[in-house]
């Protein structure tokens, strides 16, 4: 199991209760109170940059407005209409929604993924699938499935996948990280150790490739 160490997580472990519960309340109103899918949340979430802000440990977002508020940055940051369907609240009946924008919270935090790359391995629907057998249970054992699911799905390297996403070549790589193609190709095949790399590096190809050094990481 991959295990990210404090220093590459966005937030401390203090944060991480009201990171989950607000994740968990904004996916539960945008699914039983707007009427927009599950998936559809998800990539709103990811698409307004909240996601970003939220993984990197903002404290406004993780922390400092409720999980209605969070909805409805999102739903301001990405210009969406919306039709708002009132219901009476039961706060004692917590909805498969909610424990999906939770425990992906938690993931998010103890993996370093972030939150575009896991929503490249699975669904908020297949989420919602795994609650059934997964609500109940400690949120190591979720991790433990979704790694599981993730290495499953996954046939090339983080490098790789990335590199593709961004439409480029590895000689055009090379030139925009200014990293040797054999050092990249190496990487690419397993034939050297990305986790190995030194942070020069890591913070080069990040910045070519517009995503986190987490990201890139096996």
């Amino acid at each position: 199991m991959r295990v990210i160490s404090e220093h590459y997580r966005g937030y401390i472990k203090e944060y991480l209760k009201d990171a989950m519960n607000n994740l968990g309340d904004a996916t539960d109103y945008a699914v039983n109170y707007c009427d927009i899918s599950i998936n559809e949340f998800f990539s709103l979430f990811i698409s307004s940059g909240i996601a970003y802000e939220f993984e990197n440990g903002n404290p406004k977002f993780v922390a400092g407005m409720s999980g209605k508020e969070l909805f409805f940055k999102i739903i301001e940051n990405t210009g969406k209409e919306i039709s708002i369907q009132e219901k009476e609240i039961d706060d004692y009946s917590l909805s498969r929604q909610y424990w999906c924008g939770w425990i992906i919270a938690y993931y998010q935090w103890f993996s370093g993924y972030s939150f575009k790359k896991i929503f490249n391995f699975i669904t908020g629907e297949e989420l919602e699938k795994l609650y059934p057998t997964l609500h109940e249970a400690d949120e190591h054992k979720f991790v433990d499935v979704l790694n599981k699911i993730i290495k499953n799905r996954k046939k090339v390297s983080n490098l790789q996948y990335y590199r593709k996403l961004a439409k480029l070549s590895q000689s055009k790589l090379s030139l925009k990280a200014g990293v040797k193609t054999k050092t990249l190709q190496e990487y690419e095949i397993g034939g050297r150790s990305i986790n190995k790399a030194s942070v020069q590096t890591l913070v080069l190809l990040s910045k070519a490739l517009n995503c986190q050094i987490t990201d890139l990481l096996e």
